[in-house]
């Protein structure tokens, strides 16, 4: 297995990176949070975890390896696949996915897209002995990406929201909804821009 890349960021788009390691390009898919913090021509480390199927072989990307544990925890739910997993990693921190799946709150479940309240139990039922376990002992210090510049942060923040299943209706608005923030702040992450309009289209 394929547990981390460490390179150059040789490309990068809202919803995948290219890492070149020894000459090699190495494609991972990754959320827009990750993707968000990405800059090309930078060294970058991504936990990674690789997707076997019948017809492929997937790379996904993270920039902790705690997120890729979760990934890996929350694909052994039944009906939950790498897109969902994704996704859910992307409007909630694995910090806020362990409390949510431990206190049974399916309200903050149901604001992945795709999860619905019966998807929402089926994950609370299986997993809740587990994600104690599986994180237990992960560093809080591990180093991430370093953030960017928030130059065209709004063609990032809208084609990684759309790349998470939302209309291009809905990410542009979110986007307004956090442009004041870019406003205020110069030196503000894309990341936090991308936490901020999810966070948003996540509420009821």
């Amino acid at each position: 297995m394929i547990a981390q890349v460490t390179g150059s960021v040789v490309a990068v788009g809202a919803t995948w990176a290219v890492v070149d390691v020894g000459g090699i390009g190495i494609k991972t898919l990754c959320g827009p949070n990750t993707t968000a913090e990405l800059r090309h021509g930078q060294q970058a480390t991504l936990a990674t975890s690789l997707v076997v199927r019948e017809d492929s072989l997937t790379l996904y990307g993270f920039g902790t390896a705690e997120e890729r544990d979760f990934f890996e925890l929350l694909m052994t739910a039944s009906g939950v696949g790498p897109k969902l997993a994704q996704a859910a990693l992307a409007v909630l921190t694995p910090d806020d996915l362990r409390q949510a799946i431990v206190t049974e709150n399916l309200v903050a479940l149901t604001k992945v897209p795709g999860v619905g309240r019966k998807g929402a139990q089926r994950i609370v039922i299986e997993l809740k002995d587990k994600v104690n376990a599986v994180l237990a002992g992960r560093p809080n210090d591990a180093p991430g990406p370093e953030p960017v510049p928030t130059a065209e942060w709004r063609d990032q923040v809208s084609q990684g929201l759309q790349g998470l299943g939302w209309s291009a209706k809905d990410a542009e608005a979110a986007c307004s909804r956090v442009e004041h923030l870019a406003e205020e702040d110069s030196s503000v992450s894309v990341a936090v821009l991308m936490r901020a309009a999810l966070q948003t289209l996540a509420r009821p």
